[in-house]
Protein backbone atom coordinates (compact mmCIF):
# COMPACT_ATOMS: atom_id res chain seq x y z
CA UNK A 1 0.00 0.00 0.00
CA UNK A 2 1.34 3.62 -0.98
CA UNK A 3 2.50 5.79 1.77
CA UNK A 4 1.45 8.77 3.22
CA UNK A 5 -0.64 10.52 5.65
CA UNK A 6 -2.57 7.97 7.62
CA UNK A 7 -5.80 9.00 6.50
CA UNK A 8 -8.53 6.54 4.99
CA UNK A 9 -11.35 6.95 2.96
CA UNK A 10 -14.64 5.27 1.96
CA UNK A 11 -16.36 6.33 -0.41
CA UNK A 12 -20.38 5.92 -0.20
CA UNK A 13 -23.32 6.07 -2.12
CA UNK A 14 -23.96 9.63 -0.50
CA UNK A 15 -21.47 10.34 1.30
CA UNK A 16 -17.58 10.47 1.87
CA UNK A 17 -16.12 8.97 5.35
CA UNK A 18 -12.75 9.77 6.55
CA UNK A 19 -10.78 8.55 9.29
CA UNK A 20 -7.01 9.70 10.45
CA UNK A 21 -5.16 8.53 13.02
CA UNK A 22 -3.53 11.47 15.01
CA UNK A 23 -1.63 10.68 17.92
CA UNK A 24 -2.25 6.91 18.37
CA UNK A 25 -5.91 7.69 18.01
CA UNK A 26 -8.36 7.31 15.24
CA UNK A 27 -11.22 9.96 14.55
CA UNK A 28 -13.64 9.54 12.10
CA UNK A 29 -15.66 12.19 10.24
CA UNK A 30 -18.23 12.30 6.84
CA UNK A 31 -18.53 14.69 4.32
CA UNK A 32 -20.89 15.46 1.51
CA UNK A 33 -18.97 14.27 -2.00
CA UNK A 34 -16.90 16.85 -3.70
CA UNK A 35 -14.91 17.13 -7.31
CA UNK A 36 -11.92 18.17 -5.37
CA UNK A 37 -9.83 16.57 -2.37
CA UNK A 38 -9.97 18.10 1.34
CA UNK A 39 -7.45 15.26 2.36
CA UNK A 40 -4.97 12.64 0.47
CA UNK A 41 -5.68 9.24 1.60
CA UNK A 42 -2.94 6.76 2.25
CA UNK A 43 -5.86 4.51 1.51
CA UNK A 44 -9.16 4.09 0.06
CA UNK A 45 -12.18 2.24 -0.98
CA UNK A 46 -15.67 3.23 -2.94
CA UNK A 47 -19.48 2.17 -3.65
CA UNK A 48 -20.04 5.03 -5.29
CA UNK A 49 -18.79 7.55 -7.51
CA UNK A 50 -15.17 8.51 -7.60
CA UNK A 51 -13.54 11.63 -8.51
CA UNK A 52 -10.49 12.23 -10.29
CA UNK A 53 -7.46 12.68 -7.92
CA UNK A 54 -6.97 9.54 -6.36
CA UNK A 55 -4.06 7.15 -6.12
CA UNK A 56 -4.74 4.34 -8.27
CA UNK A 57 -2.06 2.49 -5.70
CA UNK A 58 -3.75 3.29 -2.77
CA UNK A 59 -7.30 2.02 -3.90
CA UNK A 60 -8.74 -1.36 -2.02
CA UNK A 61 -10.59 -3.88 -3.66
CA UNK A 62 -12.39 -6.93 -3.04
CA UNK A 63 -9.48 -9.05 -3.83
CA UNK A 64 -7.38 -6.61 -0.84
CA UNK A 65 -10.26 -8.26 1.96
CA UNK A 66 -9.15 -11.73 3.42
CA UNK A 67 -12.64 -12.99 3.90
CA UNK A 68 -13.30 -16.67 2.01
CA UNK A 69 -16.52 -16.49 -0.40
CA UNK A 70 -16.61 -13.22 -1.51
CA UNK A 71 -19.01 -12.93 -4.51
CA UNK A 72 -17.50 -10.39 -7.16
CA UNK A 73 -20.69 -8.11 -6.96
CA UNK A 74 -20.14 -7.53 -3.18
CA UNK A 75 -19.98 -3.77 -2.20
CA UNK A 76 -16.58 -3.64 -0.41
CA UNK A 77 -18.16 -1.57 2.63
CA UNK A 78 -19.64 -4.85 3.35
CA UNK A 79 -16.85 -6.97 3.20
CA UNK A 80 -14.69 -4.32 5.11
CA UNK A 81 -17.53 -4.15 7.81
CA UNK A 82 -17.74 -7.87 8.07
CA UNK A 83 -13.74 -8.56 8.18
CA UNK A 84 -13.17 -6.28 10.81
CA UNK A 85 -15.93 -7.40 13.18
CA UNK A 86 -14.69 -11.00 12.77
CA UNK A 87 -11.45 -9.89 13.13
CA UNK A 88 -11.89 -8.43 16.62
CA UNK A 89 -14.15 -11.12 18.21
CA UNK A 90 -12.70 -14.41 16.20
CA UNK A 91 -17.05 -15.71 15.93
CA UNK A 92 -19.12 -15.70 13.69
CA UNK A 93 -20.92 -11.58 12.92
CA UNK A 94 -23.94 -10.05 11.72
CA UNK A 95 -22.88 -6.34 10.70
CA UNK A 96 -25.15 -4.11 10.03
CA UNK A 97 -24.41 -1.13 8.04
CA UNK A 98 -27.89 1.83 8.29
CA UNK A 99 -26.72 4.00 5.52
CA UNK A 100 -28.35 4.67 2.22
CA UNK A 101 -28.98 1.22 2.32
CA UNK A 102 -29.60 -0.94 5.20
CA UNK A 103 -27.54 -3.96 4.36
CA UNK A 104 -26.90 -7.20 6.67
CA UNK A 105 -23.53 -8.77 6.21
CA UNK A 106 -23.49 -12.59 7.88
CA UNK A 107 -19.55 -14.07 8.21
CA UNK A 108 -18.92 -17.30 10.43
CA UNK A 109 -16.54 -17.77 12.46
CA UNK A 110 -14.25 -19.21 10.00
CA UNK A 111 -14.23 -15.79 7.79
CA UNK A 112 -16.38 -17.23 5.48
CA UNK A 113 -19.09 -14.80 3.87
CA UNK A 114 -22.66 -16.65 4.69
CA UNK A 115 -25.12 -14.01 2.90
CA UNK A 116 -27.12 -11.12 3.60
CA UNK A 117 -29.94 -8.94 3.38
CA UNK A 118 -30.38 -5.39 1.71
CA UNK A 119 -33.11 -3.11 2.27
CA UNK A 120 -33.80 0.92 1.67
CA UNK A 121 -32.42 2.66 4.51
CA UNK A 122 -33.86 5.61 6.70
CA UNK A 123 -33.35 8.79 4.44
CA UNK A 124 -34.26 6.60 1.16
CA UNK A 125 -37.23 5.54 2.43
CA UNK A 126 -38.57 8.97 3.65
CA UNK A 127 -38.13 10.25 0.56
CA UNK A 128 -39.61 7.58 -0.91
CA UNK A 129 -42.97 8.40 0.88
CA UNK A 130 -42.79 12.02 -0.10
CA UNK A 131 -42.20 11.26 -3.50
CA UNK A 132 -44.62 9.23 -3.91
CA UNK A 133 -47.43 10.42 -2.51
CA UNK A 134 -49.19 14.02 -2.79
CA UNK A 135 -49.40 14.87 0.43
CA UNK A 136 -46.47 13.41 2.96
CA UNK A 137 -43.84 15.90 3.47
CA UNK A 138 -39.91 15.67 3.35
CA UNK A 139 -38.26 15.03 6.24
CA UNK A 140 -34.59 16.27 6.85
CA UNK A 141 -32.00 13.77 7.42
CA UNK A 142 -31.28 15.81 10.76
CA UNK A 143 -34.86 14.51 12.35
CA UNK A 144 -33.37 10.94 12.10
CA UNK A 145 -30.97 11.82 14.64
CA UNK A 146 -33.20 13.53 16.94
CA UNK A 147 -35.37 10.56 17.67
CA UNK A 148 -36.19 11.37 21.24
CA UNK A 149 -39.62 10.30 20.60
CA UNK A 150 -41.92 11.06 23.07
CA UNK A 151 -44.95 8.73 22.06
CA UNK A 152 -44.37 5.41 19.96
CA UNK A 153 -47.98 6.37 18.20
CA UNK A 154 -46.77 10.39 17.07
CA UNK A 155 -49.85 12.83 15.65
CA UNK A 156 -47.28 15.31 13.92
CA UNK A 157 -47.33 13.43 10.24
CA UNK A 158 -43.23 14.03 9.95
CA UNK A 159 -42.89 12.74 13.39
CA UNK A 160 -44.99 9.71 12.75
CA UNK A 161 -43.12 9.29 9.31
CA UNK A 162 -39.66 8.79 11.17
CA UNK A 163 -41.19 6.72 14.11
CA UNK A 164 -42.30 4.38 11.53
CA UNK A 165 -39.82 3.95 8.83
CA UNK A 166 -36.88 3.90 12.58
CA UNK A 167 -39.21 1.32 13.86
CA UNK A 168 -39.28 -0.75 10.46
CA UNK A 169 -35.34 -1.31 10.42
CA UNK A 170 -34.73 -2.07 14.10
CA UNK A 171 -37.58 -4.54 13.45
CA UNK A 172 -36.04 -6.08 10.74
CA UNK A 173 -32.43 -6.09 12.82
CA UNK A 174 -34.48 -7.97 15.52
CA UNK A 175 -35.89 -10.34 13.28
CA UNK A 176 -32.65 -11.11 11.37
CA UNK A 177 -30.71 -11.62 14.99
CA UNK A 178 -32.96 -14.18 16.10
CA UNK A 179 -33.09 -16.27 12.91
CA UNK A 180 -29.38 -16.51 12.78
CA UNK A 181 -28.83 -16.66 16.18
CA UNK A 182 -30.97 -19.79 16.45
CA UNK A 183 -28.12 -21.45 14.08
CA UNK A 184 -25.27 -19.78 15.40
CA UNK A 185 -25.38 -19.23 19.57
CA UNK A 186 -21.79 -17.56 19.85
CA UNK A 187 -23.10 -15.17 16.87
CA UNK A 188 -21.87 -11.33 17.63
CA UNK A 189 -24.12 -8.71 16.56
CA UNK A 190 -22.36 -5.59 15.32
CA UNK A 191 -23.94 -2.21 13.70
CA UNK A 192 -22.37 0.87 12.34
CA UNK A 193 -23.48 3.25 10.09
CA UNK A 194 -24.66 6.78 9.55
CA UNK A 195 -28.44 5.89 11.29
CA UNK A 196 -26.69 2.90 13.97
CA UNK A 197 -27.30 5.94 16.94
CA UNK A 198 -30.89 6.68 16.31
CA UNK A 199 -31.23 2.37 15.58
CA UNK A 200 -29.26 1.70 18.80
CA UNK A 201 -31.60 3.74 20.83
CA UNK A 202 -34.19 2.67 19.68
CA UNK A 203 -33.13 -1.16 20.24
CA UNK A 204 -32.03 -0.24 24.07
CA UNK A 205 -36.15 1.33 24.69
CA UNK A 206 -37.85 -1.68 22.71
CA UNK A 207 -35.25 -3.95 24.88
CA UNK A 208 -33.48 -5.23 22.21
CA UNK A 209 -30.20 -3.97 23.08
CA UNK A 210 -29.95 -6.01 25.55
CA UNK A 211 -29.41 -9.27 22.91
CA UNK A 212 -26.45 -7.81 22.04
CA UNK A 213 -25.91 -5.00 19.22
CA UNK A 214 -22.50 -3.59 19.31
CA UNK A 215 -22.21 -0.13 18.23
CA UNK A 216 -19.13 0.29 16.00
CA UNK A 217 -18.90 3.62 14.48
CA UNK A 218 -16.03 3.36 12.12
CA UNK A 219 -16.49 -0.49 11.67
CA UNK A 220 -16.06 -0.46 8.55
CA UNK A 221 -12.76 2.22 8.03
CA UNK A 222 -11.56 0.05 10.79
CA UNK A 223 -11.52 -2.57 8.14
CA UNK A 224 -9.99 -0.57 5.66
CA UNK A 225 -7.59 0.42 8.04
CA UNK A 226 -6.63 -3.19 8.82
CA UNK A 227 -6.59 -4.47 4.90
CA UNK A 228 -4.39 -2.00 3.93
CA UNK A 229 -1.63 -3.21 6.33
CA UNK A 230 -2.07 -6.46 4.62
CA UNK A 231 -1.57 -5.43 1.22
Amino acid sequence: MAGGASRWLLIGNSRWHWAEDVQGERRYWSDSPSMTLPHQPRGWAAVGTVPQGLPPAGRLELAHIPLQNLPPWLGIDRALGGYEAWQRCGRPVLVADAGTALSLTWVDGQGRFCGGRLQAGAALQLRALHQGTAQLPAVQQAALGALALTSRWPAETETAMVAGVLEGLAGALDRAACQLLQRQTDLQLWLTGGDAQALHGLLVANGQGASGWQLAPGLCLDGLARAAALS
